[in-house]
């Protein structure tokens, strides 16, 4: 996964839509709406989830390698990375989140990541937190 966080993942920009992402890769395998109203396209190995606006919210990708420009992060090594370079990273319903890199993962869970759009961070932040 190529990310430059917040911003763009394997060159598909946040400010995509629906109709960008089905323009650049075609027929989604399926499309449904999950538990908490987001309509997902899945394309197998990455799936782009949308509000019911046309906002893109997250885009979950294999990740076996993360690439944050130069930087070149195996995922089994993610966690230990996320933990060192981003001191306000938390967990939260399993999920490691970095909000330096606008990334959730479970690291227990390889090698699915989850990029944010930054408006989503506040709603990770406020998941579970007591």
């Amino acid at each position: 996964m190529h990310l430059t966080p917040y911003a763009a993942v394997n060159g598909m920009p946040f400010t995509a839509t629906r109709a960008d992402v089905i323009r650049a890769r075609g027929q989604p395998c399926s499309e449904e709406r999950n538990e908490v109203g987001l309509t997902a396209l899945d394309y197998g190995a990455v799936v782009f989830r949308f509000q019911d606006c046309g906002r893109l919210e997250e885009v979950t990708a294999r990740a076996e390698v993360l690439h944050l420009g130069a930087v070149a992060v195996p995922f089994r090594s993610l966690a230990a990375f996320v933990r060192h370079c981003d001191g306000k990273a938390f967990e939260r319903a399993g999920f490691l989140v970095s909000p330096r890199y606008g990334i959730a993962f479970v690291p227990t869970q390889p090698c699915w990541v989850t990029a944010l759009a930054r408006h989503c961070l506040a709603q990770w932040q406020a998941l579970g937190a007591s």
